[in-house]
Parts: structure tokens; C-alpha cells; sequence
């Protein structure tokens, strides 16, 4: 007995993946072709209701209904999913290169969705330059800092880096009193920790 598909059917699945990737709290791979197989479906479907007539039939309303639930279902996974890349951009504090340096987060991407991010990115740094003396709107905002400086331990090398007072060289193990307004970017990153 053949396998019955019915229209949308794979829409849903699209849904449901959906629906794991926030229930899991991850991002999951791209479904490059579960999105084409609806494309696909998407195109046949405008062929079945291309047909000329002006009479519109019950089949004709099944099918635009099925054209309709398509876009719906294909729409709220790419907005999904590029939510939760907006969501990742900030919580290491608009760190472009540690995102897309990251092979698992890289994989999961599609092409389209790392050009989003490139763009994305681009948008916030060129919005950030115009007062970025007075604000820094990548910082972290869940913990207001208590103290103008803080204690750090260097977790992973970063190398040398230009603050207020000078360049410090920051190898993994050593602790240093530095501004947090100097560093705050490496503590999201998680280059430094608070101790």
C-alpha cells in the first residue's frame, strides 16, 4: 500500500522542527531539503489553481488554503530560526568572529543565514559608531557592573589588548585588575571570567 501525503503535511514537519529547537533550547541544522520539498509542493500547487477558470470550486479553496498554510509555516520557521541567531549574536556580545569561528554553530547555518548575520552585524556596528563614547549597546545588561574595575582571570589567550591605560597581554592563567568598560566585550566572549 503506497504511503497518502496530504497537502502541508510537510509543512507541519517544519513546524514540529521548529517547536524541538525551542523545546531543546538549540539550534538545529537547516533543513535545506525539507524547505525545497515545500517550494516544490508550493509550485504545483499554483499550477493546480492556474487553470483559467473563473469558477471557483472546493477544490480550488483546498488548494489556495494549502498554498496559504505553506507560507504561513515557512515564514515562522526561517523568523524562528533567525531569532535565535539574533539571540546567540547578543549573548556573546555582538562577537561576529567568535559565532562564525564556532564549526558546530557554523554548520548549522545555511549560507543565507550567514550573510543575514554578516549583515546583521554590519547594521549594529554602523548604528553603535555614532555614540559609541557614551554607550556601549553590546555590553551585557543583566548584571549592571557594581565597580568601575574588576578583578578578571584570563581563561583562554587573547593576546594583547589596547585599554585606557595601555596594551595588557592577556595569557590563560593570570588575574589582572583592569576598567570593565576596557574588557567587558572579552568577559561575554568568555576570554575572561570574574573572580
Amino acid at each position: 500500500m503506497a504511503e497518502t501525503r496530504q497537502f502541508g503535511d510537510l509543512a507541519t514537519q517544519l513546524v514540529m522542527e521548529s517547536r524541538r529547537s525551542t523545546l531543546t533550547d538549540t539550534l538545529l541544522k537547516y533543513n535545506d531539503n525539507l524547505v525545497r520539498s515545500i517550494v516544490r509542493e508550493q509550485r504545483d500547487l499554483e499550477k493546480l489553481t492556474d487553470n483559467g477558470d473563473a469558477v471557483v470550486s472546493p477544490a480550488m479553496l483546498i488548494f489556495q488554503t494549502a498554498i496559504v498554510r505553506n507560507k504561513r509555516c515557512l515564514l515562522a520557521y526561517h523568523k524562528h530560526r533567525l531569532d535565535r541567531i539574533r539571540d546567540m549574536y547578543w549573548a556573546v556580545g555582538g562577537a561576529l568572529p567568535h559565532i562564525l569561528s564556532n564549526q558546530d554553530i557554523r554548520s548549522k547555518l545555511s549560507p543565507h543565514e550567514v550573510d543575514f548575520l554578516r549583515q546583521y552585524s554590519a547594521s549594529v556596528m554602523e548604528y553603535r559608531a555614532g555614540f559609541s563614547n557614551e554607550l556601549d549597546i553590546t555590553a551585557s545588561i543583566t548584571h549592571p557592573p557594581k565597580d568601575l574595575h574588576v578583578l578578571v582571570r584570563v581563561v583562554r589567550d587573547c593576546g594583547v589588548i589596547q585599554t585606557e591605560l595601555g596594551s595588557i597581554d592577556f595569557q590563560k592563567g593570570q588575574r589582572f585588575m583592569v576598567r570593565r568598560a576596557d574588557i567587558e566585550h572579552l568577559i561575554v566572549q568568555g576570554y575572561l571570567q570574574e573572580v
